[in-house]
Formats: structure tokens, C-alpha cells, sequence
């Protein structure tokens, strides 16, 4: 995918979904994976033309695994011109070492959220731009429908009334095989994942499923992606949530 492709698909769900005012700063949370990267390219190409004028600022969540280095992603935000930000911490001891979390995912992330927010508020930023992209929407809702027995994923937009902070995802219209393919022709600076439950997820279990499932009966994941659509206006844009 050419970065003109992956601009396209952003400005779309920004201005579908109103994810960006005039005068806003935006952080982006980069974790160091191929759909942070991306997305960075995605707002920093977007801010040379688009008509609402924004400021951008990238953040990593550290957690604290020893082989975890950011210098790549530093000298990316540099030759982008992004200031760049990490927050150190020791999540990784916390979940592994000390509490010894048999399904590590859940506290991990919300633990990770919340650094980031923190982190956030001090510089200012208004808005947090996530990398969900839209197999991860559609992958979301499966594993709500099977695990929770609710209809339910990631909002394009959500206010976060407790931080004053507001969630966008601009990617949601973006495939995962698009944001693997502008990794590879960009050489985006991919970090290995070092958390040792990487690959042992509900989510791996339910992107597996839904691959067989497209096999099996095409383009039903696009089908899912948009009756998933035909239910945002019920949670869509600046309603209030605690997630």
C-alpha cells in the first residue's frame, strides 16, 4: 500500500467520524508494532494538508522488558519531525514477576492505558489516536460475541469524560494486509514484541478463526465490518465512557 492509498482511507474516518478539530494536539500512542508505525506516517502526512490544523505528538508506554529498545522509533520521529516521548515503567514486573497473571492481556492493558493517559495530560494533548485498524474491529466484535455474549467493539470516537480525553482511531477503514504491506515497502522500524504471551491471545485464537471463516464464505469479514457500521450511530462521536 502507497502512502497516498493509506492517507485516503484515514481522511475518510476523520472526517466521517469528525475525529479532528482545529487547534487540536494529538498524541500517538506507538507501541513499536507495524499499526503504530503506520499510523504515525498516516497523521504526519496528514497535517501538511489537511484543512484543521493539528499538532502532533508520538508516545511509547514502556513496560519494562530489558530488550525493549526505542532508539529506532526515536530516529524515525526525528526524521519526521515529531516530538517524541517515553514513559518508563515497570508493568512488565508487575503482571509477570509479582502478581503472576495466568491471562496477563487485560491488566497489562489497562495498566498501559493508564500511563499513557497520565503521560498525556502533562503535555497538553486533547486527543489519543489509537492503531486499531478494521480486522481488529472486526476481530474485537467476535470476541465479544463469543466470549461476553454481547454485540460490541471499538468506537470510532469516545470521550473519555474522567481524563477530559477523547479516543479516536483513524485506521479503522485500513485492512490489516494494507498495513503489512505499507510496513514492508516504507521499511517501517518494527519492534519484536517482547511480552512472553504474545501469540497466545484470545484475539490470536479469533483472528484464526475469522481467517478460516473468509475462506470459507469471501468476503464475509467485509460483510461483518459493515453491519458492525450500521450500529455506530448509537455509540458513536462524544459519547461518554470509562473504557
Amino acid at each position: 500500500m502507497k502512502l497516498q492509498r493509506l492517507l485516503s482511507y484515514t481522511r475518510q474516518a476523520i472526517d466521517t467520524y469528525e475525529m479532528i478539530d482545529e487547534g487540536d494536539k494529538i498524541a500517538v500512542g506507538i507501541s513499536g508494532g507495524k499499526d503504530s508505525l503506520t499510523l504515525l506516517y498516516a497523521l504526519q502526512g496528514l497535517q501538511h494538508f489537511y484543512p484543521k490544523k493539528f499538532e502532533l505528538v508520538a508516545i511509547t508506554v514502556d513496560l519494562g522488558f530489558p530488550e525493549f529498545d526505542t532508539s529506532k522509533i526515536a530516529k524515525l520521529c526525528e526524521e519526521l519531525n515529531v516530538p517524541y516521548e517515553v514513559v518508563s515503567t515497570e508493568i512488565a514486573k508487575i503482571v509477570f514477576q509479582k502478581r503472576k497473571e495466568k491471562h496477563p492481556c487485560s491488566l497489562c492493558a489497562k495498566m498501559r492505558k493508564g500511563a499513557l493517559n497520565q503521560a498525556v495530560k502533562k503535555l497538553g494533548v486533547n486527543k489519543i489516536a489509537y492503531a486499531h485498524h478494521k480486522d481488529d474491529i472486526v476481530e474485537t466484535m467476535l470476541m465479544s460475541l463469543i466470549f461476553e455474549g454481547r454485540f460490541h467493539t471499538f468506537s470510532p470516537k469516545t470521550y473519555l469524560e474522567d481524563m477530559d480525553l477523547t479516543v479516536i482511531r483513524p485506521m479503522m477503514y485500513v485492512l490489516e494486509a494494507d498495513v503489512i504491506g505499507f510496513m514492508h515497502k516504507y521499511e517501517l522500524p518494527v519492534l519484536k514484541n517482547p511480552c512472553p504471551a504474545d501469540g497466545y491471545t484470545k484475539r490470536e485464537y479469533v483472528k484464526e478463526r475469522l481467517r478460516q471463516l473468509n475462506r470459507e464464505h469471501p468476503g464475509c469479514k467485509e460483510r461483518m465490518f459493515t453491519a458492525i457500521e450500521r450500529t455506530l450511530p448509537d455509540y458513536q462521536s462524544d459519547k461518554v465512557s470509562k473504557a
